[in-house]
C-alpha cells in the first residue's frame, strides 16, 4: 500500500509518499517519479488535491440506500463535475451567498491510470446544493449544484494497493456520524463504472470519478466541521464558511 499526497512547500508544488506523519519528496508526478531523498514532517506542508485531473466524472444514485423511492438506474448515472471546484483536505467549502439547502456527500473516488486502468483511491466530498439540483425552482443542469467553486473537496492522500470493494465508508458533521456504509454496497462498482464511462469517453491518466454517496445526506452550515473517512484511505477534513 503507497499513500501518494501533492503538497506546497516553500513556494513550489510537489508530489510526496507519506509515511505516518512524515512526506517523502518526489520529482515527477503521480505516473512518473523518482524519490529526491528529502523528507519533511506531514505538519509543515500545505496539503493539495492529490492530483490534477483533465475532467471529474461522478456517478448518481449508485448505493440502494440513497434511492428513497426512486428506481433503481439500469446503468451508472453520470455526470460532470468542473475541475475548478476542487479543494484540498484543509480547505474550506464556501457556501455560496444565495444558497440555502448545501448537503456534504461522502464518497469513494477513483483516479484513473494509463491505459483507463484504476490507479488509485481516495475520498471525496460531492457538495450539492440540494434546492438547485431537485426544488422547485431547480437549475436544468446540475452545474452550480454539484460545481459551484469548492464543492469538490478530495484527499488527503491517493491510496495503491489495496482492495477497495469493500471499505467502510463515515460521513460526520461535528463528530456525529450521518453516513456510514460499506463500499461493497455500491449497485455498479468501480471497475463497471471505469468500463461504462470509457465507451464514450476517453479517460485520462489522473482524471477522477466520484462513485456515489450512501443514505441520506445532511444540511451543511457555517462554522460545521465535515470529515469523510474511508478505511484504509484516510480522513477527509473541511470547515464549512
Amino acid at each position: 500500500m503507497t499513500r501518494f499526497i501533492r503538497y506546497r512547500h516553500g513556494g513550489r508544488n510537489f508530489y510526496g509518499i507519506l509515511h505516518n506523519e512524515t512526506v517523502e519528496e518526489l520529482d515527477g508526478d503521480l505516473f512518473g517519479h523518482r524519490a529526491t531523498g528529502a523528507a519533511r514532517a506531514l505538519a509543515d506542508v500545505k496539503l493539495l488535491p492529490p492530483c490534477t485531473p483533465s475532467k471529474i466524472l461522478a456517478v448518481g444514485l449508485n448505493y440502494g440506500s440513497h434511492l428513497n423511492g426512486r428506481p433503481a438506474p439500469a446503468a451508472p448515472e453520470i455526470f460532470y463535475k468542473p475541475v475548478s471546484c476542487l479543494i484540498a483536505s484543509g480547505d474550506q467549502i464556501v457556501i455560496p451567498k444565495d444558497a440555502r439547502n448545501v448537503h456534504s456527500e461522502g464518497e469513494l473516488v477513483i483516479v484513473i491510470g494509463h491505459g483507463s486502468s484504476i490507479f488509485g483511491v481516495t475520498c471525496g466530498n460531492d457538495v450539492s446544493e440540494r434546492d438547485w439540483q431537485h426544488g422547485p425552482a431547480k437549475d436544468l443542469q446540475w452545474w452550480r449544484a454539484k460545481g459551484a467553486d469548492t464543492f469538490g473537496p478530495l484527499g488527503p492522500a491517493i491510496v495503491t494497493g489495496i482492495d477497495f470493494s469493500n471499505l467502510l465508508l463515515q460521513t460526520r458533521i461535528n463528530g456525529e456520524t450521518v453516513q456510514r456504509q460499506y463500499t461493497s454496497d455500491l449497485m455498479f462498482d468501480c471497475p463497471a463504472i471505469v468500463k461504462y464511462v470509457s465507451q464514450w469517453v476517453t479517460l485520462e491518466p489522473g482524471d477522477i470519478i466520484y462513485t456515489g454517496t450512501p443514505g441520506n445526506t445532511r444540511k451543511m452550515n457555517p462554522g460545521d466541521t465535515v470529515e469523510v473517512e474511508i478505511e484504509n484511505i484516510g480522513v477527509l477534513r473541511n470547515r464549512v464558511a
